[in-house]
């Protein structure tokens, strides 16, 4: 049953990132790309939990680790997005960008709703999945609210590159939380 819902989750997480990238490119939109970025990883992240799910906890709990190492990329493309964005200061289309984050919000909400009722079974890994998950969804709250203030009271790049920034605090701190399970994870098995 977990395996199933990873794997859905994972082909969920590849189909809306190959659309919303091929938007942020469109638009230029630093927060698109970021969250593009991250269905990537989200993508890698399912795939190799689906891997992982048999292994031992010893190499589960190293993968955890890899993972949150994967987790930072996405915060590492928003850093690179921003400075671009930041020496070509054209807003994005602000009515793309809301409409884009609303397709983002459904594809992650959905992937936590179905990675929720196993976010506790397979330690790190699945924590990881479904970290992911909630994180995107916030991020895409975040997305929504740049293209309205985009679009009614502020048109300008920030919006756009504080959420962009934003989205890489959030996988940061995910990160983190999946590393120090994952630590947890492999003292236990060690012991």
């Amino acid at each position: 049953m977990l395996r199933r819902a990873v794997l859905i989750v994972a082909l969920l997480n590849l189909g809306y990132g190959i659309f919303e990238f091929a938007v942020a490119l469109r638009i230029g939109s630093v927060s698109l790309f970021a969250d593009s970025v991250d269905f990537f990883e989200d993508t890698s992240v399912n795939l190799l939990i689906l891997l992982g799910l048999a292994w031992s906890a010893k190499r589960r709990a190293r993968l955890g680790m890899a993972l949150a190492g994967i987790l930072l990329v996405p915060a590492i493309a928003a850093l690179w997005t921003g400075v671009e964005k930041f020496l070509h200061p054209t807003p994005p289309d602000a009515f793309s960008l809301t409409l884009t984050g609303l397709g983002a919000l459904a594809v992650n909400l959905t992937c936590a709703l179905i990675l929720a009722r196993f976010r506790s079974h397979g330690g790190s890994l699945t924590r990881a999945a479904f970290l992911s998950a909630r994180n995107d969804a916030y991020a895409n709250l975040a997305i929504i609210a740049a293209g309205l203030v985009t679009a009614t009271l502020w048109p300008s790049i920030w919006p756009d590159l504080i959420v962009g920034i934003g989205v890489a605090c959030l996988n940061a701190d995910a990160a983190r939380e999946v590393w120090e399970a994952a630590r947890e994870e492999h003292k236990s098995a060690a012991a």
